[in-house]
């Protein structure tokens, strides 16, 4: 087991210095690059050579590589000159990160909580009304866009019917104290419960919007997983044993079942990133979404690259830990 997970770690930190490779050469392919960007229109050409200067752009490529790469292991991405002008970009994703983490395990949470049971209960019902239902259903989150549903969600419960909150992550009327800057678990740790009430009201839409995709591809390989499993021989035979229903679906159904599932979580866990740029935009979320989208639009240089290789850094160290718990699950994985 120690070999494998040295192993996997070997190829994380590979795939890490891939991916600053990856980010180093394409922001400095950019049009204008970050001296357009920080000197704007104002710009002349002796304050452009200057500032290339300062920013040592003019020493060689690799050079240049190399004190990126010296900064960003020391967490240094330079200061934001867009989203929040003067301020360092590390500071601006420490500040936002939380924000798309409570976002992402209420869409991860709800995803689950409903693709996996379904997923079971059509592969039992195969196909029946039910089965035939819950696929038609599947492929409806899987086709429509993310940031369509998200505008459908808040135009039917937000301004038509006044449900939920539009967009934020709190209310204007809510003095809540922020440690972690972890809305829910702060309402928790300071027993404020009109603050955690009030953050899951602004979390439930985009949450909702979020999962529709993680939700369709779980329910999916979860009926297809299961119907494979309980085809198997050793499934037949714990049933001519006569175990119990519950013991066969426990310990030979699920649990076997489960091992494909557990890889497409981590990778939707890792996708749900990306798909939180769109979710986060349409409902004025303040995560590192945002702040990628304004980062494209402002060509904030910094903030691209912190919230890039951040969100890489993360989406690999979830693998990781799925590999590790399929290694778990499935031994036979760590000879592979």
């Amino acid at each position: 087991m120690l070999k494998f997970i040295v192993r996997r770690l070997l190829q994380a930190v590979l795939a890490m210095f891939m991916m600053s490779l990856l980010l180093f050469a394409w922001l400095r392919s950019l049009p204008g690059g970050p001296v357009s960007a920080l000197l704007g229109e104002r710009g002349t050409p002796e304050s452009a050579a200057a500032l290339r200067e300062q920013l040592g752009l003019n020493d060689s490529i690799f050079v240049q590589y190399w004190r990126f790469l010296t900064r960003a292991v020391q967490g240094d991405f330079g200061i934001s000159n867009g989203v929040f002008r003067g301020q360092p970009a590390m500071e601006v994703f420490l500040q936002r990160f939380p924000a798309t983490i409570e976002l992402s395990i209420i869409a991860i949470a709800i995803a689950l909580v409903l693709a996996i049971p379904l997923g079971y209960l059509a592969a039992r019902r195969r196909g029946g009304i039910f089965d035939t239902g819950s696929v038609i259903f599947s492929l409806v989150g899987v086709a429509v866009p993310v940031f369509f549903l998200a505008y459908v969600l808040k135009y039917i419960f937000a301004v038509r019917w006044g449900l939920l909150p539009p967009s934020g992550r709190s209310g204007v009327g809510i003095n809540a104290t922020h440690i972690t800057n972890f809305y829910i678990l702060d309402g928790i740790m300071t027993r404020e419960w009109d603050a955690v009430w009030d953050a899951l009201k602004h979390l439930i839409l985009p949450a909702l919007a979020l999962s529709s995709i993680p939700f369709a591809i779980i329910f999916r390989i979860t009926r297809a997983s299961v119907i494979e499993v309980m085809d198997e021989d050793y499934v037949r035979t714990a049933r001519a044993k006569g175990l119990t229903s519950s013991t066969i679906r426990g310990r030979h159904i699920m649990r076997n079942a489960l091992i494909p599932v557990v890889t497409i979580i981590g990778l939707q866990i890792g996708a749900l990133l990306a798909g939180a740029v769109l979710t986060e935009k349409v409902f004025a979320f303040p995560g590192i979404g945002d702040a990628l989208a304004q980062g494209f639009t402002l060509r904030d240089y910094p903030i691209l690259q912190v919230v890039i290789m951040m969100a890489a850094l993360i989406y690999i160290i979830v693998n990781l830990l799925v590999d590790i718990a399929y290694a778990i699950i499935d031994p036979r994985v760590r000879t592979r």
